[in-house]
Formats: C-alpha cells, structure tokens, sequence
C-alpha cells in the first residue's frame, strides 16, 4: 500500500485532521526559507497532539549534525529528512531514522542516492534556487528503478489528480505531498478535501501496485 506524508504541516488543528484523514506521516518544516516553516514551540505542540499516531518527519537543509540532532531531540521527532545539499556522511550519523532527499531531473541525479546509506530516499523535482515545495513534477520514470532497490518517498508536485499515475508509474513505498494538499493561495493551511481524496486514492492505486507487483 503507498502510504501518504503530509509535508509542510504548521498547525495542530491540520496535523489532527491529517491523522483523522489517515496520512501515515506529517512533515514539519524547519528551513528558513519556506513558507511553510515552523518554530520549535509549534513543532512541538504538534508532536504532543498527534501522540505518535503518525511519524512526525522533521525538515531541515544543511544544517550541522550535532544541530539536527539536537533538534530532532528537543522536539522529539520521529524522523530526520536532509533536503539540502548535504554529503553521505552527513546522514550516516542520523540512521537509521533519517532519510536524504535528491531533487531529480535527469538520471545523474537518481545515480547520486546510490551513495547515501539507510534504506529510505526521497526524490523530488529539481528546479534552480529552490529546495522542494514548488509543485512541480518529474519525469517519474527516472525512479522506477530506484523505487525497487529502496524504500523510495515520491515528492515533487503530487495531488489527487495525478497520484494514481504517479504510484502506477513508480509504485513507491510512500507519495509526499505539500502544495498538492493546501488551500489554494495559503501554503500554511492544508484542505481536508484534498487530504481526504490523496489517502482513498493513494490507497486504491497502492493496492493495485501491489498486485501488479505479485504477478511479475
């Protein structure tokens, strides 16, 4: 089944309508530069609300190692996702709850995730200047491959209207959705709606991966 993250959550009220909603994940944003950013305070009280009822995934780019694990510790979250330009050795001390994000726009790219460990990646779209967020796609066909060595995040523009054709193309093991997920116009505030239908649809195309993949 392809589980769905909920990235760029600011607020209890939408962490708590993401758990009602079934996400398997929420992500929480800590680069400076996004919309989406919350501080340690907001972060912490959508820690305490969810009560591990979905993996909180904490978003951080480029930052120290000794500074991401302190954060991850004084927030208490239940994973790490590097999406900034960070070296394999700045994730081997984080796993195995911790995974790299690649932004992807040709197959150099996709060859880069073989050289960070741990059994998760996270592939987004690449686009210059910007870190992720843009609601942007990918030429999906890229990570088909990667998909079936690794435990493998699909990011980069997913939302109800494409995430079927997304996990029939890749079969990941999770879809990340941010702007695909929002009130339009408000990247702070997410659209139970559109939450609602990523989940059913994400879970009936998962269902249908799964059995493809029995057949083979």
């Amino acid at each position: 089944m392809a589980r769905v993250k909920i990235c760029g959550v600011t607020t209890v009220e939408d962490a708590l309508m993401c758990v009602e909603e079934g996400a398997a994940a929420i992500g929480l944003n800590f680069v400076a530069s996004s919309p989406r950013r919350v501080t340690e305070d907001e972060a912490r009280a959508i820690v305490a609300a969810v009560g591990g009822r979905v993996l909180v995934v904490g978003v951080v780019a480029d930052l120290a190692v000794a500074e991401t694990i302190a954060l991850r510790d004084r927030v208490r979250l239940g994973c790490l996702q590097l999406h900034g330009d960070e070296p394999p050795d700045a994730l081997a001390p984080l796993l195995p709850h911790a995974y790299k994000a690649i932004r992807v726009s040709g197959a150099e790219d996709v060859a880069r995730a073989d050289a960070y460990g741990g059994e998760h990646v996270l592939v987004d779209a690449k686009r210059p200047g910007a870190l992720g967020g843009t609601g942007e796609t990918f030429d999906w066909a890229l990570v088909a491959g990667l998909a079936r060595r690794r435990k493998l995040t699909l990011a980069g523009g997913i939302r109800p209207e494409n995430v079927a054709d997304a996990i029939h193309v890749v079969s990941p093991y999770c879809v990340d959705v941010a702007s695909g997920a929002e009130i339009p116009g408000d990247p702070r505030k997410k659209d139970r709606a559109r939450v609602r239908e990523l989940v059913r649809v994400a879970s009936r195309a998962g269902a249908g991966a799964s059995d493809r993949r029995r057949k083979r």
